[in-house]
């Protein structure tokens, strides 16, 4: 295994002002302001010494020249250096490098002829561009440098974005605009924002991305189309992303003129195998397949009598000789089962251990769909003979889409501390559904910019706690100033319990619109399946209101105790009377009422923080986060009204006198109409 070293001693620099727009993300590298701080960096690093000469050194030349330079306003000399093993050697580090396999990396401080250094070594460049990252955030948010002592390893081997845009750019419940891939130009012409991708990727430790939508267009395994597939590679391969590729299970049928794609069939089995060749010919480090099969009336192994074992492990034979893998979806419901909550379980638990090892199934966090709140997937625990891949959403479908701030580490954390154990054990990977566009500043909302990146910062270490993860986003996307770092931690750290109350506190899932899922409409019932109306879920009626799931024996003992006892998840798991007395001392309506009106009161403190900042954030993104809250105040009152207007009809009890009350009618509510509501 070939071991690389990065030695820095340090430097001068020119910076370069640009505008603050958000395409920069939280690689902005500001100048450090700090004198005594700036004039400590400058002494702890005079020159730069980098061994190798791979395409991943270059990057890593480019990184240090572009970050140090800008942060410690002076140029830097990087001077030459013997090779990477003899420093290694030379310093002491080899038996350090043991355990850090192919990503891990050692920040180190040594003194070297009398000269303080800091040392950046891991096993592979790779290792050295993730350690180079690591360095440059310290200096990003101020921390010292002096005396480092640093071995840090990814906790997660498969760190992905699931990306579900089209090949007509159309991004599925995207809300940043059109998809980054501009597969028309591609592959002849390489846009640049495609490398700042894969940099800012490469900066919060993802090392994956599936390009395409999980509803495949099979057209994206034509010849044409793994041509510019293979220059996406290409660009990424130096950052260490690999590309992987959603599969359309008819594909044989669609691209291959076969008459079936039955995974038993010895010539659809021959389709793949040859498929697969032709793929890793073009890009030898393709990652492999992620599938959506008999979902949402995606095709599947089940048209053919077949099993998702029998899908998968076809696939995954085709990908073997090359080291690829197959990451099949468990996202699966049917419009005949008696609660969506237990068919992935009904589905997949029998087949545990009956999946090749390159298979890896995918679960989302909760049960039902990526809602502001859910337990976590019964499955996560269910499988233990099974790799899985943990997924999340970035893009916010269900949590205020494009216009709402809502922090999403700790809904992340939530689900990774749920059960101890249950993500070292079982889950080899984590994946998220992007929510970048072409918007400038890549999610729309300056603030989705914050779940991009605690996203790759827990799939890295799942031990971050949420508030340290704002600390550093926020100390690299707006100021190191405490007034502005506080303040807007403080805004983050509250702005994911406002969208639980404001939307379905207390256990409430699945009462938005029907079909875009914008806006609240817990009175939809008529789109033809029971599993799609928000009746289904909330069942409200005189006696009380909740899902019945009392008999779920899906979890443990011990977690259903957990949940059992547990007030935020009362109303999933429990049909309950209107007059049940809260452990507040309210009747669960007036608690409802309560949870309602505190989300709201939460987003106007929100509110009222940022305008607060006026002068201490940049102007431009100052106020595009100020209309965004308007609207996010305006949007958190209109769901606290509409939500309980309509409960109310069941509930037969008054609004708490001190509250304000609402200023339409729930017929006013119910007649509002979204046709172009964008992601849908």
């Amino acid at each position: 295994m070939k071991k690389t070293l990065l030695l820095l001693m340090l430097l001068h620099c020119i910076h370069n002002l640009q505008a603050e727009d958000g395409y920069e993300l939280w690689l902005r590298y500001k100048p450090v302001e700090n004198k005594a701080l700036l004039t400590a960096y400058r002494q702890a690093i005079t020159a730069v010494q980098v061994s190798g000469n791979s395409a991943t050194t270059v990057v890593i030349k480019k990184e240090l020249a572009l970050g140090l330079n800008a942060l410690l306003q002076t140029t830097i000399p990087f001077v030459s250096t013997p090779t990477g093993n003899t420093l290694i050697a030379e310093r002491g580090l080899s038996e350090n490098l043991k355990d850090l396999g192919t990503e891990g990396f050692i920040i180190r401080s040594k003194t070297i002829n009398g000269k303080k250094c800091t040392i950046i070594t891991a096993n592979t460049d790779i290792g050295v561009l993730y350690g180079v990252f690591h360095f440059l955030r310290l200096l990003q948010t101020r921390q010292s440098v002096q005396s480092l002592d640093i071995v840090s390893t990814p906790q997660t081997k498969l760190r992905l974005l699931n990306h579900w845009d089209n090949l007509n750019r159309y991004v599925e419940r995207g809300y940043a605009g059109i998809s980054i891939w501009n597969w028309h130009t591609l592959p002849d012409y390489i846009d640049t924002r495609y490398i700042d991708y894969a940099r800012y990727n490469a900066s919060v430790g993802i090392n994956g991305t599936v390009l395409n939508n999980v509803n495949a267009n099979a057209e994206i395994l034509t010849p044409v189309y793994l041509q510019k597939v293979a220059a996406l590679a290409t660009i990424f391969r130096p950052y260490g992303i690999k590309v992987y590729l959603s599969a359309r299970f008819s594909a044989p049928m669609e691209i291959g003129h076969l008459k079936t794609a039955d995974p038993l069939n010895d010539t659809v089995q021959q389709w793949w195998h040859a498929k697969a060749k032709e793929i890793y010919a073009l890009i030898p480090d393709f990652g492999g397949f992620l599938v959506k099969a008999n979902s949402e009336g995606q095709p599947g192994p089940q048209t053919y009598n077949r099993n998702h074992a029998d899908g998968a492990n076809m696939m995954a034979d085709a990908l073997a000789p090359y080291g690829g893998i197959v990451i099949w979806r468990a996202f699966v419901y049917d419009a005949k089962a008696s609660d969506r909550f237990k068919q992935a379980y009904d589905e997949f638990t029998p087949l545990d251990g009956k999946f090749k090892t390159n298979v890896l199934v995918q679960v989302k966090n909760g049960p039902i769909d990526f809602q502001p709140r859910e337990p976590f997937s019964p499955l996560l625990e269910a499988m233990p003979h099974t790799p899985l891949m943990l997924e999340f959403q970035l893009t916010q479908e269900y949590l205020g889409q494009g216009t709402h701030l809502v922090y999403e580490a700790p809904l992340f954390k939530e689900i990774l501390e749920a059960d101890n154990g249950m993500v070292e054990n079982v889950v080899k990977g984590i994946a998220a559904v992007a929510n970048t566009g072409n918007e400038r500043n890549w999610t729309a909302h300056p603030f989705g910019q914050a779940n991009w990146y605690a996203l790759g910062r827990l799939e890295w270490d799942h031990s971050l706690s949420s508030s340290q993860i704002a600390d550093e986003w926020i100390r690299q996307t707006f100021s190191n100033e405490p007034k502005v770092v506080n303040s807007i931690k403080e805004i983050m750290l509250s702005s994911r319990e406002a969208i639980v109350n404001y939307m379905t506190p207390l256990g409430l899932h699945h009462i938005m619109g029907n079909g875009h899922h914008y806006g609240p409409a817990p009175w939809g019932y008529n789109t033809g399946r029971a599993d799609w109306n928000p009746v289904y879920y909330h069942k409200a009626d005189t006696a009380g209101i909740g899902f019945d799931r009392t008999g779920l024996l899906q979890y443990k003992p011990s977690v259903q105790q957990s949940y059992a006892g547990n007030e935020q998840y009362l109303l999933w798991f429990h049909h309950v009377s209107w007059l049940h007395k809260m452990h507040s001392g309210r009747n669960l309506w007036e608690e409802l009422c309560y949870k309602y009106y505190a989300g709201v009161d939460t987003v106007k403190a929100m509110q009222q923080k940022w305008n607060q900042l006026e002068g201490s954030v940049d102007e431009e993104r100052f106020r595009q986060v100020k209309m965004l809250l308007a609207i996010q105040v305006k949007e958190a009152i209109w769901w606290r009204n509409a939500c309980l207007l309509y409960f109310q009809t069941f509930s037969r009890q008054p609004l708490p006198a001190n509250y304000e009350q609402p200023d339409h009618t729930l017929e006013y509510y119910k007649q509002l109409n979204f046709p172009y509501a964008p992601g849908n």
